[in-house]
């Protein structure tokens, strides 16, 4: 089954089968370990993952429009048995724990309208200027990089630096991702946010053992300007663990459904091995059935550099909503139902 609206410019669609109150910031809290050291369980071949990738403010407004497609068409995609999130992805993530899909795409579209052009407060880059500026900054620093982990420390050690230049910069992150909570607590249902280490560059996955905060751990998901502080360690985005959406994560479960803002685009080297495609690749030689939604060509303009300008919102949500509504049929089979007759 091919559900493809649209594929990357930098690499070959995988085998033609895809679509496409606050207080301080982590005051009291015991910290993660690195995600290399932690204990991974498969679980049941029979169980179902949902993947929402990273994508900036019409990113998350268009991942919120596909699954209220679905919704609306029948297909609730939020009873995943595991749900990963990456930046605004873990921002999608941790919105859907707390209400429903419609009541989130409702939100969106009933906003008040915004200036073309206005960015979101710390939604992405927060301190950083421009959404260009910023990407011909890290850019910069990707290509002094020789290997995935040198450019996440290199990242990690310019974010810190930004980071102790500003007054109180995480605290104020971090009441902005408390408004876009409905709720500030772990749901039951299984979910892992991406971040990095700032210090060592090593990648990190947020659950609700980790003993971190859910408003903590969505923020230093999205952190992609300065470093996002949690007690005494720094984060940036999860977007720099691998890319922007971070399918391995969903390693041995036997649906995947892959929404990616982004449409599977990278920006390290194609030889460093971190693109989406390898990534559903391989799940799918490990066993699991994977399927992956991108933007329609059509809304591609809203996402790249114009992903921070709140006043494309509404529209990159209505793609979504469509896109999800296309799809239901489809998908409906690939996701199949829980029986919970036993």
């Amino acid at each position: 089954m091919s559900t493809s609206t649209s594929s990357s410019p930098h690499f070959p669609s995988p085998h033609g089968d895809s679509t496409a109150a606050p207080r301080t910031p982590g005051s009291g809290q015991s910290q993660p370990e690195a995600e290399a050291g932690q204990e991974v369980r498969q679980p049941p071949k029979d169980q179902r993952a949902l993947v929402l990738g990273g994508g900036g403010s019409t990113g998350n407004a268009w991942l919120i429009g596909v699954i209220a497609g679905l919704f609306d068409a029948g297909l609730d995609v939020t009873t995943a048995d595991l749900t990963v999130g990456t930046s605004a992805g873990s921002t999608a993530a941790a919105q859907l724990a707390g209400t429903t899909p419609i009541e989130l795409f409702n939100a969106i579209i009933e906003a008040p309208p915004q200036p073309a052009g206005r960015a979101g407060s710390g939604q992405v880059a927060p301190g950083t200027g421009p959404v260009v500026s910023h990407m011909e900054r890290t850019g910069n620093i990707m290509k002094a990089a020789s290997d995935m982990a040198d450019m996440r420390r290199r990242l990690g050690a310019a974010a810190i630096d930004m980071a102790e230049a500003m007054e109180g910069p995480s605290t104020r992150w971090r009441a902005t991702v408390a408004t876009r909570l409905p709720c500030a607590e772990w749901p039951e249902r299984a979910i892992r946010l991406t971040a990095v280490n700032a210090r060592t560059g090593d990648p990190m996955v947020f659950d609700r053992n980790s003993g971190v905060d859910l408003v903590d751990a969505v923020a230093a998901s999205c952190a992609n300007g300065f470093a996002y502080s949690i007690g005494t360690n720094y984060y940036i985005d999860g977007g720099y663990r691998a890319n922007a959406e971070n399918a391995d994560l969903a390693a041995g479960y036997g649906r995947v459904l892959v929404l990616a803002p982004f449409g599977g685009r990278t920006r390290t080297p194609v030889e460093w091995g971190m693109h989406l495609f390898g990534q559903v690749d391989t799940l799918r030689s490990n066993g699991s059935l994977v399927e992956t939604v991108f933007p329609h060509s059509d809304s591609e303009h809203m996402f790249g550099v114009n992903a921070m300008d709140l006043s494309l919102r509404p529209a990159a949500a209505r793609a979504g909503f469509q896109l999800g509504n296309v799809l239901a049929g489809r998908l409906a089979d690939f996701w199949g139902k829980r029986d919970t007759s036993v």
